[in-house]
């Protein structure tokens, strides 16, 4: 990666980790002396990470870490939700290649023997967040459509958006683990629909798939201060 590539995920990691209060003040010298970078990549990963929505500029001109309402929150996992629909239903459309076919196969597979365990651990968990991202990048990837995995990437920069973003609050209450179960069935039925070319279907569950990425984010405002303990870039949702 160039210097800049690797300011703009530094500070980007750094943001969704929860180093930064929300709303505190992001000094481009003093970011820069952080990271071992000079003031022109730390500025331009600022403009990126403003557009991608992380940051916002003040009337001054200055960055500050932004405040995320739990609705925008939601709205962005809408958001991933139709997309996510529209790039299943196409998979659908064009008929599922042979090569996908066993490589999502291999991925349910994988989050069977991850959920076959009656006691969880954190390896469990990494190990089923690992397969879940897998299977929703080969679809997203097979959908042949540029412009909706652009979306998708934008999307997914901000908090909580991404598939496997609250995986690692589950482990909170045991019930958790039986909803993960209730999300890979419904890996196995969008597997179902795209084999068998029901592009509607395929997009219908893809979009209600997100419906426990919802939930999970209900639950985490409902227990905050322990949610934030594993996630804390909790803080920078505000209110409830």
């Amino acid at each position: 990666m160039s210097l800049q590539e690797t300011v703009l995920m530094q500070l980007r990691d750094r943001i969704l980790s929860g180093e930064f209060e929300p709303g505190q003040r992001l000094a481009e010298q003093q970011l820069a002396e952080q990271l071992g970078a000079s003031r022109t990549p730390v500025r331009a990963a600022l403009g990126t990470l403003e557009q991608e929505g992380l940051v916002e500029a003040n009337e001054a001109g200055k960055y500050l870490v932004r405040r995320f309402t739990p609705r925008e929150v939601a709205d962005a996992i809408a958001v991933r939700g139709h997309l996510e629909g529209m790039a299943a239903r196409l998979v659908a459309e064009h008929g599922l290649p042979r090569q996908l076919q066993l490589d999502l196969q291999a991925c349910l597979e994988e989050g069977d023997a991850v959920l076959a365990a009656k006691k969880p651990d954190y390896d469990s968990y990494a190990g089923y967040a690992a397969m879940n991202d897998r299977f929703h990048g080969l679809i997203l990837q097979a959908c042949g459509n540029r412009a909706l995995q652009r979306a998708v990437a934008l999307n997914n920069s901000l908090p909580f958006a991404p598939p496997s973003a609250m995986l690692p609050m589950q482990s909170a209450l045991p019930q958790d683990w039986d909803w993960m179960r209730y999300a890979h069935r419904q890996h196995h039925m969008l597997f179902d629909a795209l084999q068998r070319g029901e592009g509607a279907r395929a997009q219908a569950l893809a979009m209600e798939h997100t419906e426990v990425a919802q939930m999970n984010m209900r639950l985490a405002l409902e227990r905050r201060a322990e949610t934030e303990r594993v996630l804390p870039a909790m803080r920078l949702v505000v209110g409830r």
